[in-house]
Parts: C-alpha cells; sequence; structure tokens
C-alpha cells in the first residue's frame, strides 16, 4: 500500500487518537503550556503542527515579530500556530475551524496565552464563516492532506484533520484562498508526499493557480512504520501572475 492510497490508516490514526490512554488535556509544545480539549485534533501525536511552525518561522516562544500584519489560519485545531502567530507580533489573528470544539479550544489557548484582544476564533468551512470584506497578509493551511475516496463519508469531523474526500477541500482552498489576501498577502499551503501531490498540481492547472515550493523537509515518523516523509510549504498563486 503506497503512502498516496493510505487513507484507512489515517482513519485509525484518527479514531485511536482521540481513546488512546497517553491522550493529554495539557501539553507542551514551543517552550508553552496548551490545553487540549477532547474531540480535537493533538498536536503531540503528529509532527505537523511542530513542523508547520518552523515553516512559518513561529517556532520559538519568542518569535521575531513581523511588521504587523494579519494572519488567517485554516483548521486551527488546539490553536497553537494561531496563538504563536499572534505572540509573534501579527496584530489580527483569525483561526478558522469546521470543528465547534476546535473553535472552543483555540478560544481557550488564546486567553490562557494572553492574545484574545487580538485572535479570534470562528466556526467555519473554509472560509464560509468569515465577513466577505476582511482580507489577510497570510492565509494559510496545514492541510488533511492523504486523499480519501470521493464516497467516504466522515464518520466524524475530528476524520476531517486527517483526510478529505475526493480532495474537494483542497480545490476549495486552491480556488479560493487568493480571494481573501491582502494586496501583498500570500496565500500558504503546508502539504506532504503522504498526499497525492500530482492531483493537487492538477486542481491547481484547473483552478488556475501557480504552485511553488518555498520549504521542504524531511521527517521520520515512527508511527508510520518508520517511514521517511517530506513535508513541503507551498505558495499558492493566480497562473499567470493574474
Amino acid at each position: 500500500m503506497t503512502q498516496v492510497q493510505s487513507f484507512e490508516r489515517s482513519i485509525h490514526r484518527s479514531r485511536m487518537s482521540l481513546t488512546r490512554p497517553d491522550r493529554p488535556k495539557l501539553f507542551t509544545m514551543c517552550g508553552r503550556e496548551w490545553d487540549l480539549l477532547d474531540e480535537v485534533f493533538a498536536p503531540v501525536f503528529s509532527p505537523s503542527t511542530g513542523i508547520a511552525l518552523e515553516f512559518l518561522g513561529l517556532n520559538e516562544p519568542a518569535a521575531a515579530a513581523p511588521a504587523g500584519g494579519s494572519f488567517l489560519e485554516i483548521g486551527c485545531g488546539s490553536g497553537v500556530t494561531a496563538v504563536m502567530a499572534a505572540l509573534a507580533g501579527f496584530h489580527r489573528v483569525v483561526g478558522s475551524d469546521i470543528s465547534p470544539r476546535a473553535v472552543e479550544n483555540t478560544a481557550v489557548n488564546a486567553e490562557r496565552h494572553g492574545v484574545n484582544d487580538r485572535l479570534s476564533a470562528v466556526h467555519s468551512d473554509l472560509f464560509s464563516g468569515l465577513a466577505e470584506n476582511e482580507r489577510f497578509d497570510t492565509v494559510f493551511w496545514s492541510s488533511n492532506y492523504v486523499m480519501a475516496p470521493e464516497s467516504y463519508e466522515y464518520k466524524s469531523v475530528h476524520e476531517r484533520a486527517y483526510v478529505d474526500t475526493g480532495y474537494r477541500a483542497h480545490r476549495r482552498y486552491l480556488e479560493q484562498a487568493p480571494r481573501w489576501l491582502t494586496p501583498t498577502g500570500s496565500a500558504l499551503l503546508h502539504f506532504s508526499d503522504r498526499g497525492d501531490l500530482p492531483a493537487l498540481h492538477r486542481i491547481a492547472e484547473e483552478t488556475g493557480r501557480e504552485l511553488r515550493t518555498l520549504r521542504a523537509q524531511r521527517v521520520r515518523e515512527g508511527e508510520y512504520g518508520q517511514d521517511m516523509v517530506e513535508h513541503m510549504l507551498i505558495e499558492i498563486r493566480p497562473a499567470g501572475g493574474r
């Protein structure tokens, strides 16, 4: 079974991560403590959150502050990336998630770290919960890059953090993300070669987008049987500079 075809394994991991005995209520990342609510993606069981923070330059407790700016995270989960963006100096941060418990979890961690004055969490299916006039300097999604068959029916909202049926969410993200940017903004996607990269590029072509890999990192992920997995940070642009 190839990595691209391993959605069953990801579904199993989703279900196990909710009930495994070592699932914490509180965890440490970036030198800080974070609350983890039930039914929310657990960053401690996957390297993806830590890699995303490193890609974005937000992995240090006192990251160099950007010159203000606004940051939108799609799929905010427990809120680590959104909170770290606010701590790094973004003056406005929005965390969006399709899971109501994840929205609650992000709000809890925003309050824990004293950034709830500039971080808001919204219940949203990608961009559906945002006001039409909102624009951001950075739009970021650490995606559910494993493709599930289009016919697969999610058994819980938590499974959506692990797999994307027919890459429907990826298609919508590639098509819509650039529309939510300021004139100089960047739309970013954290992807992995456990996903179907050729399919992602086909979708980009079909939606009039170009993909450019900004960073890449190979990591050993022991829970996958010691697989070497390549993670990448991809920028999404209108094709031909449109």
